[in-house]
């Protein structure tokens, strides 16, 4: 098991490095500080409280359980952060780049990508096109959290673990009661 962890604990050290500074270019650079807000939670919430508002009662009931998967994945996302008290990598390694204004909380899970597979995932569930769409723009939101230099390749994958089982949930328990 001792094995096991520390080629866990090396494996996520050198693949958020090579992200986080092999990948470096000046598109990148520009690109990554503004994708990682899509998973923020003023974009998050206000963009689907417009839909709550504009769209179409079909797609009003899909950002309801959106909404639902995003409050409930974040109580998990914060009571984990307490539980683990992971340090930031830009905290632990050096050599890390970052960008304005890192954040000081913990860094496992991941939020920005617990919201944005919430999202997209809640949304994939009843649209193929939606799917197509917003489930690579959560990828991309999870990448840009390591290009940054905020989370570990581990805080990524479970926080997009995290929103996509609790958006999974909540649809079969709407399914379930409809």
């Amino acid at each position: 098991m001792h094995m096991i962890m520390n080629w866990l604990v090396v494996s996520d050290k050198n693949a958020f490095s090579y992200i986080n500074t092999q990948l470096k270019n000046n598109v990148l650079d520009v690109i990554m500080p503004k994708i990682t807000h899509l998973g923020g939670a003023t974009i998050t919430i206000s963009s689907l409280l417009s839909i709550l508002f504009f769209a179409t009662s079909e797609v009003r009931m899909w950002a309801k359980e959106a909404l639902i998967s995003l409050a409930v994945s974040h109580l998990f996302v914060h009571i984990i952060k307490k539980i683990y008290g992971r340090k930031r990598p830009y905290m632990v390694l050096p050599n890390t780049r970052t960008f304005t204004n890192p954040l000081i909380d913990y860094s496992f899970p991941s939020g920005h990508t617990t919201s944005s597979f919430a999202i997209a995932v809640a949304f994939a569930l009843h649209s193929i096109a939606f799917a197509i769409f917003l489930i690579p723009l959560a990828i991309i939101v999870g990448l840009s959290r390591m290009y940054l230099g905020l989370h570990y390749p581990t805080d990524v994958l479970f926080g997009g673990l995290l929103g996509s089982v609790t958006s999974i949930t909540i649809y079969n328990i709407v399914t379930t009661f409809s």
